[in-house]
């Protein structure tokens, strides 16, 4: 019984950082794609709009596999917290769901349409990549204010509030946040994916002078926000270990600063390496801020995880297929990892 409760406990945290880490590859990589559909509404020239989805057409769909991956996680270990913050989430998650299906519409279909409905794909592509930014920041928001459940005598506590209640000033505030630092991301990939003479590219760079700082200024007003008004954030960061938390934010400010040295040399590449480190960093340093709650004040870990059983034939059956999709993902990346021109835009995906 000791070693079933010993490796019930490993495989938790294990799956919760494999959940922890799925969502943070999801933001990096399909990130990117996001904030070039950000970016792609403040593009006039129809080509260019076109090459923009162009470039990511090798990507996108195995970028979004690692949303799945996250909520494959999440119902499969975490059962519990998968029904209940569901429950909490219907509305933003609806609306995500929407853009998410929306934007593969526009990009699957966007090369057979007549000029008229190419034009209706742009938008709709642009539109569907800021709702998918804003509604995700949202519940990101939403899900670290937590929520409220019942708490009956026997079974599993469920969702009590209304339709409504992921709606705050902060949930607002993550979701702009999240489209603002989304369109960083998009930016720096338009520059590493389009040749350096290309006018959408020096477009991007133009941008990229622009949201870098507000950026900066969207993480620091986060941070503070959440000093203020989370407790469990506010223990741990200004602790008796607060030069642990502080060595993460230190790194990320190397990080981002190596993102403006790479930007000013025309170094893309290099810099949107630079900024998937700043937002692993960051992210993985909330993931730690966090635990062992998964939602804060609702859900620990050990509350909302399957039992033994199920959670070890989960591992035994699941467990090899993220290995693979990393792999996966790396090959297309780097096969994909060329420069290309506004031209691409007129043929097919």
């Amino acid at each position: 019984m000791d070693m079933l409760n010993t490796t019930q406990h490993f495989l938790i945290i294990a799956w919760w950082l494999a959940f922890g880490i799925s969502v943070l590859l999801y933001i990096a990589l399909d990130g990117a794609d996001l904030g070039a559909g950000i970016f792609s509404l403040f593009v006039r020239d129809h080509d260019e709009r076109g090459a923009i989805m162009s470039a990511m057409a090798g990507t996108w769909d195995a970028n979004e596999t690692w949303l799945i991956v996250a909520g494959g996680i999440m119902f499969g270990t975490f059962p519990f917290v998968y029904g209940s913050a569901f429950s909490y989430l219907m509305v933003p998650m609806s609306l995500v769901l929407w853009g998410i299906m929306s934007r593969a519409v526009a990009l699957e279909f966007r090369h057979l349409a007549s000029p008229f409905w190419q034009k209706f794909s742009d938008g709709i592509f642009g539109v569907a990549s800021l709702a998918v930014t804003f509604f995700g920041g949202m519940c990101v928001g939403a899900l670290l204010q937590g929520f409220q459940m019942d708490s009956p005598a026997q079974g599993v506590p469920n969702y009590v509030g209304g339709a409504f209640n992921f709606i705050s000033a902060f949930s607002i505030w993550t979701g702009v946040a999240s489209c603002i630092a989304m369109t960083l991301a998009g930016v720096l990939f338009v520059r590493a994916r389009f040749e350096k003479n290309e006018p959408i590219r020096q477009d991007a760079a133009r941008w990229t002078a622009v949201i870098f700082w507000l950026a900066i200024a969207a993480v620091v007003i986060t941070w503070v926000w959440s000093a203020v008004i989370f407790d469990w954030a506010r223990a741990k960061w200004f602790g008796p270990h607060f030069w642990v938390w502080g060595l993460f934010g230190l790194i990320a400010l190397v990080c981002i600063d190596q993102v403006r040295r790479d930007t000013l040399k025309d170094k893309d590449f290099a810099a949107v390496l630079w900024f998937n480190a700043a937002a692993f960093i960051l992210g993985f340093g909330m993931l730690l801020t966090m635990f062992p709650w998964i939602v804060p004040g609702t859900w620990t870990i050990w509350a909302g995880a399957s039992p033994q059983v199920s959670l070890i034939t989960f591992t035994m059956t699941m467990g090899g297929f993220v290995p693979v999709m990393l792999m996966y993902n790396w090959y297309q990346i780097w096969v994909f990892r060329g420069r290309i021109s506004k031209l691409v835009g007129h043929g097919g995906h």
